[in-house]
């Protein structure tokens, strides 16, 4: 019989002996008796044991030392030692057979002898050192409290120094307050790193969450705002606001109650029939134009006047949003009074505001441009909504009036400026400049001019001596006590200031314009309707 010198196994035979060591003490991981970490060699779990346990370490050389001196006191030592060590090598050996069940002394080198002589003496070391280790552990179990305080005082806690009356004690205060302490340090390193990924992703996704709150609060804002702003609040139209407003001029002292009471009735019984009650109108301006370039303006070398038109201001019931049907209403005001229109536009009169938003909802319902109509919900009347190019485009060709709208979709011109936009009105109320009078009243309807956030009237256009132009425009906001001061018959050129706009005043990204070209037969109208389906415009450039 041989017996292992490492863990004192017994084998029958030298074979068997070395396929026992190469099992047992030299294919077996060397696994740390703190966190069972395996996988590296000695050296490696040594580093690893004095760094990651060294408090654990610490406390296993102390109970060495004790162990040491408990055994030169100790006449049972070594039966307790051996006892031990049986124990341990016998659990070893179990575990290695049932780790390992196809190896055996077939597995070694043909010459029976064993190789990688420094893989051996590692696994020796480290086999003999945790050996050791348990019969410490072993024999310290065997000591009763009362000797080792006897000997060496009570136990004080290596973790937070506290100290109690024995081992026993000691052990349930270590497990209880602790614990977590007692972790495999691995285990406690993936537990806290867990923790911290948990709470920065708390921390994210509660950011995310404010920044997506933050979002909508701010895009609900901006949507209300541009409800507001488009008259799509649901707050009332032109009736709601102009009794509002009269109120306020009541309740301020600027209208007496009569007054509302007669404004009051002039309103509903221009809702009533339809028709503009013609308070905001200023009319005879063009005549009053013409005979004031006549006379004077000596820097103007040419100017071209629209056919009449009468001028429109907003109203109590339309300020800050009306804008589109007050220039609706004048060019169809001009239109009304041109021959060439009589026949699609007879028996007309200028319709009210509400009025003009009835019509084009019946044009939408004809069938004329099912996008712009599903942009406003396929509804104007009883709200503020804005109209623009698009709408008056529709609401002329439902009448059967030819018209086109040009894009002056960017600048053409150095600043922002559009001078090519100054060339096609230009060249739209002028077919000869050379040899023509100096003042021109043509027979061409004024032009509808849109931009961002307002709409205005082009009635014509002047040619500086120094060959700059520069446009004449009636525009809604404009009171109408300014507006008739041009039609007094010592007229200054102060008073034009407010029609007057040169390059360098119209810098909006983009400007659209509506132009009346003649009257269309019902074929064309049915064209224009089917082409409205998807809406297009002329751009230049």
């Amino acid at each position: 019989m041989l017996s292992c010198d490492i863990c004192g196994e017994t084998v029958t035979s030298e074979p068997d002996m070395k396929a026992h060591l190469l099992i047992v003490h030299m294919e077996n991981e060397v696994i740390c008796p703190f966190c069972k970490l395996s996988g590296v060699n000695y050296d490696e779990m040594c580093f690893h044991i004095e760094t990651a346990h060294f408090e654990q370490n610490e406390l296993e050389r102390n109970l060495e030392r004790v162990n040491t001196r408990q055994y030169e006191t100790s006449d049972n030592t070594e039966d307790n030692t051996l006892q031990c060590r049986m124990e341990v090598n016998s659990s070893i050996h179990s575990a290695c057979a049932s780790n390992h069940p196809k190896i055996s002394a077939q597995s070694l080198p043909k010459d029976g002898t064993l190789k990688h002589k420094a893989f051996y003496s590692e696994n020796l070391t480290e086999s003999r050192k945790f050996l050791k280790s348990k019969e410490k552990q072993c024999d310290l179990s065997k000591i009763k409290g009362s000797s080792y305080e006897t000997m060496y005082g009570p136990p004080d806690c290596p973790f937070c120094g506290k100290i109690e009356d024995c081992n026993q004690d000691m052990e349930t205060h270590v497990k209880t307050k602790h614990a977590n302490l007692l972790d495999t340090p691995l285990e406690g390193m993936d537990r806290v790193q867990c923790s911290k990924d948990l709470e920065l992703a708390h921390q994210l996704q509660q950011e995310e969450d404010r920044k997506r709150s933050e979002e909508s609060r701010q895009e609900m804002e901006e949507f209300q705002k541009l409800q507001r702003q488009y008259g799509l609040d649901n707050s009332g139209g032109y009736k709601q606001q102009q009794l509002r407003n009269m109120e306020k001029e009541v309740n301020r002292g600027r209208m007496h109650p009569s007054e509302f009471h007669r404004r009051k009735a002039d309103m509903m019984e221009s809702l009533a029939i339809g028709i503009d009650d013609g308070k905001t109108k200023t009319s005879g301006i063009i005549e009053a134009l013409y005979r004031y370039y006549q006379n004077a303006a000596t820097e103007v070398r040419h100017v071209w006047l629209s056919a009449a038109v009468d001028h429109f201001q907003s109203s109590f019931g339309d300020r800050g949003w009306g804008c589109g049907y007050r220039n609706f209403q004048m060019l169809l005001s001009s239109l009304l009074q041109n021959d060439a229109y009589g026949d699609c536009l007879k028996g007309m009169s200028v319709p009210c505001i509400p009025k003009i938003q009835s019509m084009i909802e019946d044009a939408w319902k004809e069938g004329f441009d099912p996008q712009g109509a599903s942009q406003l919900n396929n509804k104007l009347q009883g709200t503020k909504a804005w109209i623009g190019a698009c709408e008056v485009y529709t609401l002329l060709t439902s009448l059967r009036v030819k018209c086109h709208i040009i894009d002056f979709h960017k600048s053409t011109g150095p600043l922002g400026t559009h001078p090519r936009l100054f060339e096609w009105i230009l060249n739209y109320y002028s077919s000869e400049r050379e040899g023509s009078p100096k003042v021109v009243c043509t027979a061409k309807p004024p032009i509808y001019l849109q931009h961002q956030g307002h709409s205005r009237t082009v009635v014509g256009i002047e040619e500086r001596k120094n060959r700059t132009l520069c446009l004449l425009i009636f525009d809604p906001g404009c009171p109408s006590q300014e507006m008739q001061k041009l039609l007094k018959q010592d007229m200054e050129a102060s008073n034009l200031k407010q029609l007057r706009k040169f390059v360098g005043n119209l810098k909006h990204k983009q400007y659209q314009i509506v132009a009346v070209e003649g009257v269309l037969t019902s074929e064309e109208k049915v064209a224009r309707k089917q082409a409205s389906q998807v809406f297009t415009a002329e751009k230049i450039p």
